[in-house]
């Protein structure tokens, strides 16, 4: 079993790359592969809601996101993790939601069945919007989430400063452990889901 844990910060090593790899390591520790992967210096665009991926799995604009798609496709977990701009996630993260969202849904929802959940980091403000914002990828999506104390937040404002943050370290510890425990009953449980139809 693979988790993969994506930092949607554009800078490589602060803060949202810190408090990811805390969160991978908690799971590796339960013995679960794991990788780390920075969207910094990616090209993300937004979706323009073509519908091209209607036709084939896959997006017809031209940057770096497919790459990264299909490492989240080929993952069991999947952790999203995005400092706060301006009070929401960053555009690299809206990019990389939108766009693999619709790819999703309109290719027989390829995540269903997944684990996942994310991360957020801010100065200040924003935290729990922004929480709230990714939960909503995650749930439409239908990956199986988990909960923890205080949510899945953190401050942090200097580089390394979340590190300060005793509930948002362990915050992110914890979801390490609960997604990794799930990931477990999925895989024993074979796939744990099918596709229900109304009576």
């Amino acid at each position: 079993m693979k988790a993969l844990g994506i930092s949607g910060s554009p800078r490589i090593d602060g803060n949202t790359m810190l408090i990811t790899r805390h969160a991978l390591n908690a799971m590796a520790e339960e013995g679960i592969q794991t990788e780390l992967l920075s969207l910094s210096g990616l090209s993300i665009l937004g979706c323009n809601s073509c519908l091209a991926c209607k036709d084939e799995e896959r997006c017809v604009l031209e940057d770096d996101l497919m790459p990264v798609y299909e490492k989240m496709k080929a993952a069991d977990g999947i952790i999203i993790s995005t400092p706060v701009y301006f009070g929401s996630a960053t555009a690299l993260v809206k990019g990389l939601m939108e766009r693999t969202g619709f790819i999703v849904r309109n290719n027989r929802g390829t995540f269903r069945g997944k684990v996942g959940g994310p991360l957020v980091v801010a100065r200040r403000g924003g935290l729990t919007f922004t929480l709230a914002q990714m939960n909503f990828w995650f749930q439409t999506l239908e990956f199986y989430m988990t909960g923890v104390p205080r949510w899945n937040i953190a401050v942090g404002n200097a580089k390394g400063a979340v590190a300060d943050d005793r509930e948002g370290m362990e915050g992110a510890w914890t979801l390490g452990k609960n997604l990794a425990f799930l990931m477990k009953a999925v895989h024993m449980a074979g796939g744990g889901w099918k596709h229900w139809s109304q009576p």
